[in-house]
């Protein structure tokens, strides 16, 4: 089955999915659910009684993980249990990212690999979703080269997954890339990870269009969850434990502008410092954070609420994606350095403990080396605290896509080592200074590397490491820093 694409409907709209139509989804639920129920044979587990296994992994962004917390949802009332690698899954779900050529070709990597899987195990289902999907000529490489495929959805079909899975259960091979007004649906379960961070979207898409960016084509025009609904999703997080909230929106300092110029009748609309601001009201949270801000909107509202509010951490992310004001214009980020300065020169003052991260492009089609060279001044005037740095990755329709280079891959690559020994230099003297330090630690779990040490983080988001008892996971700890590494610190227990 397939559902046609549709490049040009991509209007700004703030629809809600209707009551009624997710009350069909949940239809279609609960029919699988009395199918897997039915056919308990077929499943991969040779346990008895055991439940179908689903396995899900996720590429790229907050926003996407929050995506699969959401599918997650819908699989475990269909029945759906979880397993943690592809081997020994009924069904494996892809939810992918299109910001990144490197996360592409692990995608197209994995797919390849289920081939195999599928041919010894014929009733595997494989679903691919996400942004990746939502890019006609992406879906048509996998339609025509990957044909053990059974499901592909973009991100504006998410909400209709249960009945596009219900149709791959009746032998349908099922495509649904309909690029459609972008919108918001409510009412649906998630299963989210484990306390005690909980990740809440309060908007989806975007409104800026960078000329390197794909995100505004493949999610959408900027829609705004209604301050309602946020808060309810609030205040269940903390009945269930979860002492951190993340609210996530492509650029958060832009939310309800939407619903502002939609004039919702006599729904409340407030601000996103308000929002925040009403989120510290909510007993049982603890700590709330935000990604991502664009500077460009940012306002002093935001940054006074920062400072003000106890629960806010002191902590921003803020790109700049370059330090060259040229390149910036061709980037369409529609701010200069000067004006990009002023903000953190106002955000250090209101905030000195601030902790500072960013996103810097390297080699974006026109960059001159001394363009870089203004890169490497922003980094060293600001002082971040981390920058998460990406060589430039041409997306297929985004205009920096057909525009010229100006240096040789030697030469990006070159200076992108240079700018990661500048910034390493940075990160490890700013973790250092805190030595001896007390930081208040909300223990998230065991190292992955090991198993007798605690990680969590202070409230600038720094990951902490400290030996502890498990039962600790989940509370507030006080730790004192001993040891100072580039990207992590390391502490003990202060009684």
């Amino acid at each position: 089955m397939q559902i046609e694409s549709d490049q040009n409907n991509n209007k700004n709209n703030n629809k809600y999915i209707s009551h009624e139509e997710m009350e069909r989804q949940r239809e279609f639920i609960e029919k699988i659910r009395l199918r897997l129920e039915a056919n308990r044979e077929n499943i991969v587990s040779d346990q008895a009684g055991a439940k179908p296994k689903a396995f899900v992994e996720t590429y790229g962004c907050q926003q996407n993980e929050s995506d699969s917390e959401k599918i997650k949802g819908m699989l475990w009332d269909m029945g759906y249990d979880f397993c943690d690698k592809p081997d020994g899954a009924d069904l494996v779900l892809y939810n992918t990212c299109a910001v990144r050529e490197n996360a592409e070709l692990r995608v197209f990597g994995n797919i390849g690999a289920l081939k195999h899987k599928k041919r010894k195990n014929p009733n595997m289902i494989i679903c691919v979703c996400g942004c990746m999907m939502q890019q006609e000529h992406i879906a048509n490489t996998i339609k025509q080269k990957y044909k053990h495929v059974d499901l592909v959805f973009g991100t504006h079909a998410l909400y209709r997954f249960p009945e596009l899975l219900y149709e791959v259960m009746k032998n349908e091979r099922v495509f649904d890339t309909k690029n459609e007004d972008g919108s918001i649906f409510e009412e649906i379960s998630f299963k989210r990870e484990k306390p005690p961070l909980a990740k809440i979207p309060i908007m989806y898409g975007c409104n800026n269009f960078c000329t390197y960016c794909i995100v505004p084509y493949v999610r959408g025009r900027e829609r705004s969850r209604s301050a309602e609904n946020i808060m309810k999703d609030v205040r269940e997080v903390a009945e269930a434990g979860y002492k951190e909230v993340m609210l996530l929106g492509q650029n958060v300092n832009s939310y309800a502008l939407d619903l502002l110029k939609d004039e919702r009748g006599d729904e409340t609309v407030l601000s996103f410092p308000q929002l925040l601001r009403e989120v510290c009201k909510i007993d049982g949270i603890e700590r709330v954070r935000f990604m991502t801000s664009h500077p460009k909107d940012i306002s002093d509202e935001l940054i006074d609420a920062i400072a003000e509010e106890p629960k806010i951490c002191n902590q921003l992310h803020l790109p700049v994606q370059c330090g060259s004001d040229r390149v910036l214009k061709l980037m369409n980020r529609r701010y200069t350095t000067e004006k990009y300065l002023e903000i953190i020169k106002k955000v250090k003052e209101r905030i000195p403990d601030i902790t500072l991260t960013t996103d810097i492009i390297v080699g974006f089609p026109g960059e001159t080396n001394e363009d870089f060279e203004r890169t490497l001044d922003i980094l060293k005037e600001v002082e971040y605290d981390t920058i998460f740095s990406f060589i430039y990755s041409k997306r297929v329709g985004t205009p920096a896509a057909s525009m010229p280079q100006s240096l040789t891959d030697e030469e990006i690559h070159a200076n992108f080592d240079r700018m990661l020994a500048v910034q390493n230099e940075i990160s490890k003297r700013k973790n250092e200074a805190r030595l001896g330090r007390v930081e208040k630690v909300l223990v998230e779990g065991v190292s992955k590397t090991d198993p007798n040490t605690l990680t969590g983080r202070n409230e600038g988001g720094k990951v902490v490491n400290f030996a502890g008892d498990k039962s600790l996971i989940c509370e507030f700890v006080d730790v004192k820093i001993t040891k100072a590494q580039t990207w992590s610190l390391f502490g003990e227990i202060v009684k």
